[in-house]
């Protein structure tokens, strides 16, 4: 309610439809009639009409974001990566700043000051990172064209006939966007701007694997595959013929193209070197990514210390656990016993998929002790699409949008079971879905009263650090009773924790990748597919995996004083409650606000 009445504000002052995002020239007529009503409306509505101004263009600048986030009216469409676009793109960076100039932040209540804070230091940071040309690596083994196109359409609302004319428009226009990655791509190499070589062995068959030969089979034929009862037979044949017109006509000579430039061209041209610091500017590269992905001011080198310090005592928890088994030999030849032992593996997918409903079902029961607000959207487990699977992660989370009628799911990889071990389901469940990225981020779409930047916000040390310390939920909740399962939990966090020492070794510290790899093998009980699926997608997302432990790290560093500074006082739901109360943000932001909400607990202690 309190965002709708705003927004009826913002169109009686700025002539806007409060319906659905205007088009680019409007929002930027309302930019400037914003930035000059200053004097004649309070900054704290100007300042929360800025907000919704700034997401209305976001949503248009980026469709794939509207479809992502469960905003209608742009499902139609692609993003336009064309060079035009994406210097006007760039030049228009400082237009919010220079809005947010015109509103005394002083004026605001305390929660609009931050909100303020963090909107400014989201376009500060945009400027800043605009030296780093990210554009002209649009394609990776993780993600671009190959695997984004067919995951947003799966993503999109299916349950009316203009539903599936919006599918039939990206199916359409998807030439379009090949055409415009191509021409990233061919920029990029040019410049030498490129992931590693040995990183993109994959990615040709990634775009082969959605050109079955019946285009029927295709993951982006799928929503076509079962049309609702309610369309009249005639129209769901004109439909499906209509998507496989465009298909067979514009997706697939499409794709045909960009695989003969990749396999011709782009991965016998890609760069050898691995690291970050190996591109123009990538020392400064490398350390501002580090310092985006963490929200501190930690340096690569620090990381690396921290990260050692912690492959370090937690190797010391994983040997007691080794001795709890009963288990007689060297560390090593534990972690050999764990990858070869054909009881800690299923033997099919669908046992692999039930093992991680059960574990979900039983978690879902233990989160009233813990929380006092759960999200109202609900979530389910899948396997992690065949088209994508072998390059991708052992699972990952994907938000739901209760505006489109989509739950959150929890994708699990059921390729190659023999690496995918029994002991590391709970601790993967308790990240992957509640109370790890399920529960955090449905409860940030709900809150209200909250922009809409900040409730979708992405801010990876949060995230990410709150899907790890949701793994150490799981003692509280009664799971890890296996010594196995606990080693498993173990080898998660260890995992966290390799990523500071490799990811920083790589792209900063002049380690190879062969090093990287074996680092990885002789301190954590991950398979070995794994382990090269993991140092592979540091290369190509440097920095990132840096956020997962620092942001842990520092959560439990407040949850522990928390506890040492209200004693018998302390009440791990209204921790936990006021931890996610503002959504996701940035650790040097989380850490004063949740001191100062322990010294008004002491004060006056919730009820």
């Amino acid at each position: 309610m309190i965002r709708f009445s705003l927004l009826l504000g913002f169109t009686c002052a700025l002539g806007l439809s409060a319906a659905e995002p205007t088009s680019l020239a409007e929002v930027a007529t309302a930019f400037q009639s914003l930035a000059a009503s200053k004097g004649r409306t309070h900054d704290s509505v100007r300042l929360r009409q800025l907000f919704d101004l700034e997401w209305r263009h976001h949503l248009i600048e980026s469709p794939e974001s509207a479809t992502y986030s469960g905003f209608a009216g742009q499902n139609h469409r692609w993003s336009d990566l064309s060079k035009p676009v994406l210097d006007r793109q760039r030049a228009e960076l400082a237009r919010p700043l220079q809005v947010l100039a015109t509103i005394d932040r002083a004026q605001l209540g305390a929660d609009d000051q931050l909100y303020f804070d963090l909107f400014k230091r989201q376009f500060d940071e945009a400027l800043e990172g605009t030296r780093f040309p990210d554009e002209l690596l649009p394609m990776n083994q993780m993600g671009g064209v190959q695997q984004g196109i067919a995951q947003i359409l799966s993503l999109m609302p299916v349950s009316r006939a203009a539903d599936f004319a919006d599918v039939i428009a990206r199916l359409e226009a998807s030439g379009q966007l090949v055409e415009q990655t191509l021409e990233l791509l061919r920029a990029g190499l040019a410049k030498g701007l490129t992931p590693p070589r040995i990183t993109l062995r994959d990615v040709p068959q990634q775009l082969l694997n959605n050109l079955p030969a019946d285009p029927r089979a295709s993951a982006v034929f799928r929503p076509f595959r079962e049309l609702p009862a309610t369309l009249p037979e005639g129209e769901k044949e004109a439909l499906r013929a209509r998507a496989l017109a465009a298909i067979t006509n514009v997706f697939y000579p499409k794709f045909r193209e960009l695989h003969r430039f990749l396999v011709e061209e782009y991965v016998p041209g890609a760069r050898a070197s691995t690291a970050t610091a190996a591109l123009p500017d990538g020392e400064a590269w490398y350390a501002f990514r580090a310092r985006r992905y963490t929200t501190t001011t930690l340096t690569p080198r620090q990381i690396h210390a921290i990260g050692l310090a912690e492959v370090k005592r937690i190797r010391a928890d994983m040997d007691q656990v080794i001795a709890q088994t009963g288990f007689k030999g060297t560390f090593a030849e534990f972690l050999q016993f764990l990858r070869t032992d054909r009881q800690f593996y299923f033997d099919r997918g669908a046992e692999l998929l039930a093992g991680y409903r059960d574990v979900s079902k039983r978690v879902d029961l233990q989160l009233p002790k813990l929380f006092g607000r759960l999200p109202r959207l609900p979530y389910g487990v899948l396997p992690i699409p065949s088209h994508a699977e072998k390059s991708q992660t052992t699972a990952y989370y994907q938000p739901g949008a209760a505006s489109f009628g989509r739950p959150g799911v929890f994708y699990a990889n059921t390729y190659a079971l023999e690496t995918r071990p029994k002991y590391e389901m709970e601790a993967l469940t308790l990240h992957e879905a509640v109370p790890g990225h399920h529960l955090q981020i449905a409860i940030a779409q709900e809150l209200e009263g909250v922009p809409d930047f900040q409730k979708h916000s992405e801010t990876t040390a949060f995230v990410e650090g709150w899907g790890l310390y949701a793994e150490k939920l799981g003692e509280e909740m009664g799971f890890y009773t296996d010594p196995y399962s606990k080693f498993g939990q173990l080898t998660y966090e260890m995992w966290r924790a390799i990523r500071l020492v490799v990811d920083t070794g790589m792209h900063s510290l002049g380690w190879t990748r062969e090093q990287a790899i074996e680092f990885f093998k002789a301190n954590a009980g991950k398979t070995e597919h794994d382990i090269i699926v993991e140092v592979d997608r540091y290369l190509v997302w440097p920095g990132q995996a840096l956020a997962y432990k620092i942001g842990e790290l520092k959560l439990r560093e407040l949850r522990t004083l928390a506890q040492q500074e209200l004693g018998a006082r302390f009440d791990v739901r209204h921790f936990h409650d006021e931890l996610l109360s503002k959504g996701a943000l940035p650790l040097d932001v989380l850490e004063p606000r949740m001191k100062a909400w322990i010294n008004r607990q002491k004060l006056n202690p919730a009820p």
